[in-house]
């Protein structure tokens, strides 16, 4: 089974630009300006009405029905993966320690 990418998170940046995170945590700031042609899309050239998007089926959508499928989105140019902190190792120190015995009572 191949992956199959999903739009996570969307948040508005500038003009028509909007930074998004996939389901992989691969993150892309992309500018939406090359797919406003068309009567589906007219409404969106209004910055207003651009910034009115919001996230249905994986995707960025507009209350017009107009979408960008997220597998497009994800294959833009300049997508990063976005790296995962780990937590840090535990040296020997640490874990003697953890070990030693509980204090007596008394």
């Amino acid at each position: 089974m191949s992956f199959l990418p999903s739009v996570i998170r969307a948040e508005y940046r500038s003009g028509f630009r909007i930074h998004l995170t996939f389901n992989d945590n691969s993150e892309n700031t992309i500018d939406f300006r090359q797919w406003l042609d068309g009567p589906i899309f007219e409404p969106l050239r209004d910055p207003a009405y651009f910034r009115g998007f919001f996230l249905d089926g994986g995707t960025v959508v507009w209350s017009n029905g107009a979408d960008i499928a997220p597998e497009t989105l994800y294959e833009h140019p300049g997508r990063r993966p976005n790296k995962v902190l780990r937590p840090p190792s535990r040296n020997r120190a640490s874990r003697k320690t953890q070990r030693r015995a509980p204090a007596a009572r008394g």
